[in-house]
């Protein structure tokens, strides 16, 4: 390509160029091939731009906006995508899949408006409509949500004043396991090129119990082998005895929640501990989660592993650490699904 190469002109300095160049050629200074020759332009270009003058003036040679490329969809058809995305699990529409890519609404668009279009042009158009690629929340189709709507409105309150009048902290409760082999995250790499991180081929795993306060307190037990009935029993006295405030102890419907051996202690407590029961299936009610959110996936899941000791010790030096935090352990009661707690 000539460095004369008028093709590599901006818009507006074409303009400019046109015009320049029909008014030169009107006024006999320059010929049209002449023109074409020194700017680098085929003739035809040149000779296009005298027949725009002829036929529409000067006006005919000024830059216009390119037009954008024509939707596929009417405005209408538009509204009505948007509430079939927004709106509905791809599953009461009849499919077989529970979240929307720009694959599967692509095929939504062909099934419902017969259009086809590219996944590209599905994307912008998602973007446009004000849709983005998020990371949904799941719940469990068995939970029941008026149970967890008279959990936020009626029972928790209750307990929250309860617990006023007897002067008691309440603490939420739960435990979780984590294997070496639990990786997740992602890290920087050269494009096409799938970095590779070497850990243990061996497996190993702890089991952790915690309890958390609205306050930023952080209680925990890391347990080699599995968490039982008279495990969480353990980590329970243990809590009684480390506080100095009557315990209300919420927790999800577990069987070793709910063991003879712990609703004997409770009763036997004069009252140091009570026992109270999220709705079933209700995960995201109980701030505790947040918890194995931050050691496992936050800390644990992008550590390389060695051994046994070594995912034990990372354990618990993530717990230690979340300890020290109780900012951070307050900042998990302020989670979406836990404002009900606070107010």
């Amino acid at each position: 390509m000539r460095e004369n190469d008028g093709r590599k002109l901006g818009r507006k300095t074409l303009e400019e160029l046109r015009i320049r160049t029909v008014r030169r050629i009107l006024e006999e200074e320059v010929r049209p091939d002449e023109a074409a020759e020194t700017l680098g332009l085929a003739r035809s270009t040149v000779y296009g731009w005298l027949t725009a003058y002829r036929t529409g003036g000067w006006d005919a040679l000024k830059e216009r906006k390119a037009p954008g490329a024509v939707p596929k969809l009417s405005v209408e058809q538009q509204r009505a995508l948007f509430k079939l995305v927004a709106g509905r699990d791809p599953r009461q529409l009849e499919f077989d899949f529970a979240l929307w890519t720009r694959e599967r609404v692509r095929e939504l668009i062909r099934r419902e408006f017969g259009v086809k279009m590219h996944v590209t042009a599905v994307g912008r158009l998602l973007r446009r409509l004000g849709l983005t690629p998020q990371r949904p929340l799941w719940r469990a189709w068995q939970q029941d949500p008026a149970r967890v709507e008279r959990w936020k409105r009626e029972e928790f309150p209750a307990l929250k004043a309860e617990a006023k009048k007897a002067g008691a902290s309440i603490w939420f409760a739960d435990e979780a396991g984590i294997r070496s082999d639990f990786h997740a995250g992602t890290t920087w790499a050269p494009a096409g090129q799938t970095p590779v991180v070497k850990t243990t081929g061996r497996r190993a795993s702890v089991n952790m119990i915690s309890a958390v306060t609205g306050k930023g307190a952080l209680r925990f037990m890391v347990v080699e082998g599995g968490v039982n009935a008279g495990v969480f029993l353990t980590f329970v006295r243990r809590l009684v005895a480390d506080t100095d405030r009557p315990v209300f102890l919420v927790m999800d419907n577990h069987s070793i929640h709910r063991s003879k051996q712990l609703r004997q202690f409770a009763e036997q407590s004069e009252g140091r501990l009570r026992l109270f029961y999220l709705p079933p299936y209700s995960p995201e009610l109980n701030p505790d989660e947040w918890v194995w959110k931050n050691v496992k996936h936050d800390r644990i899941a992008t550590a390389g592993l060695d051994d046994h000791n070594d995912l034990k010790g990372k354990a618990l030096s993530a717990l230690h650490r979340l300890q020290k935090l109780p900012d951070v352990v307050q900042g998990f009661f302020h989670a979406p699904d836990l404002t009900y707690i606070n107010s």
